[in-house]
């Protein structure tokens, strides 16, 4: 895999200058004037990147946190907002939020994109050392490029509507109840397919949907869903101890606009251990999850891929949709601790993750092979009472990958 050359231009800006924060901190008063705590805090994260396959990237992150009730009965809610244009007429746009009525009521997941996209996808499975397939074959051949596998373009749209609403059982940290799932994609481009050279150019996307029977331009998934969830950290945004759990079982019938008919399951789990009685931001986090195609089958794009999970955070360094397969595993491990002796303001991390993916189509099974990222980066903490934090992250992969990354709110 060619290695990334994301660059982050604003580094020095967005570290050591002034940030656009509204409501990080409370107000200074007189003692005798009551203080009245903000009900939503608002931070705007610039954006500005570069890589192959963005050009150059314009953008901006506003991050929202907020309590429908008190902090003492109602768990902060929290939602990021993106808006990115690149000089290559690509558009990116995002709503993801997690929120909590008051007493924590319900749960409300909600994930909304519209997307003029271009990415490069490897094939199915994580087996990394693959050539690219050429040729109408079924099996890849090596000729004319070397034996690892070559990105291969692709530009679509892409619009996601998911809504899922849990209602809490009684005063648990257990919530349950039923989403909507909607993913369309349309103008869908294989740049490097060439159906009319000798021999034929074909690549993993359209050998898959042909293979399927599934309209190679324009597809689309649309279904309800079964959901639990086990939810005990302290907080979303920052854990610093808890878990969280979490099963969704997805079925997307042709009835209800889907093009195939195809079911997923969805499983996660995270854990947060406190390393140090006497600071509690020094923290060993754990995160892994399972997303398999349980029945029928799904579109190409659709099918399960690092980096199109809700909040897009798995998989450092690679590229969104660098491993895909019929399923997949995914697990890393996050230590997070601070650079100051009693303040909280400056930390930093050390991460390590893996993948594993399938292609039923080419007998890759899942756990056939792991692919590894692992990297740092710094933490600087914009709200310390919500423990908002603005991260820097640099990581390193198999085959060359590596790639820089900023976000809001931890990773996990």
């Amino acid at each position: 895999m060619k290695k990334s050359l994301t660059v982050v231009l604003l580094f020095g800006f967005l570290f050591f200058s002034p940030l656009f924060i509204f409501g990080q901190e409370e107000e200074k008063v007189p003692d005798k004037v009551e203080k009245k705590e903000k009900k939503v805090d608002i931070a705007f994260l610039p954006v500005i990147a570069a890589n192959p396959t963005v050009g150059v990237l314009f953008g901006v992150l506003p991050g929202l946190n907020w309590n429908m009730g008190t902090p003492e009965d109602t768990r902060n809610s929290t939602a990021l907002i993106g808006l990115y244009y690149t000089t290559l007429n690509q558009l990116f746009t995002s709503i993801r939020s997690n929120a909590f009525t008051k007493n924590d009521g319900f749960n409300l997941l909600t994930d909304i994109r519209f997307n003029l996209n271009a990415q490069p996808t490897y094939g199915l499975g994580s087996v990394l050392d693959r050539s690219t397939l050429v040729g109408g074959n079924d099996t890849p051949s090596d000729n004319p490029y070397p034996p690892f596998q070559e990105q291969e373009m692709m530009s679509f749209n892409n619009f996601r509507l998911y809504q899922t609403v849990q209602k809490r059982h009684k005063q648990t940290n257990l919530f349950y109840g039923i989403g909507y799932h909607l993913d369309i994609f349309w103008s869908i481009d294989d740049k490097q397919l060439d159906l009319d050279a000798n021999p034929q150019r074909i690549t993993h996307h359209y050998r898959y949907q042909e293979l399927k029977g599934i309209n190679t331009e324009k597809y689309s998934q649309s279904g309800l869903s079964a959901n639990a969830t086990f939810d005990s950290r302290d907080n979303v945004v920052n854990p610093y101890v808890g878990q969280l759990a979490a099963i969704s079982l997805r079925a997307f019938p042709e009835f209800l606009g889907s093009t195939t008919n195809a079911s997923q399951l969805w499983m996660e789990y995270r854990t947060y251990v406190n390393l140090d009685k006497n600071r509690a931001r020094n923290v060993l986090a754990f995160w892994t999850y399972g997303w398999f195609v349980t029945s029928g089958t799904s579109p190409y794009l659709a099918l399960p891929a690092i980096g199109w999970d809700m909040f897009a955070r798995s998989g450092r360094p690679f590229t969104q949709g660098r491993i895909r397969g019929e399923d997949l595993m995914y697990a890393e491990t996050e230590w997070r601790f601070p650079l100051q002796r009693e303040k909280d303001k400056w930390g930093a991390v050390l991460f390590v993750n893996t993948t594993t993916a399938s292609s039923r189509t080419e007998n890759i099974s899942l756990a056939n092979n792991f692919v590894f990222g692992y990297g740092g980066g710094l933490r600087f903490m914009i709200n310390e009472k919500k423990r908002v934090n603005l991260g820097l992250d640099y990581g390193f992969g198999a085959n060359g990958a590596q790639g820089l990354f900023v976000n809001l709110n931890e990773y996990f």
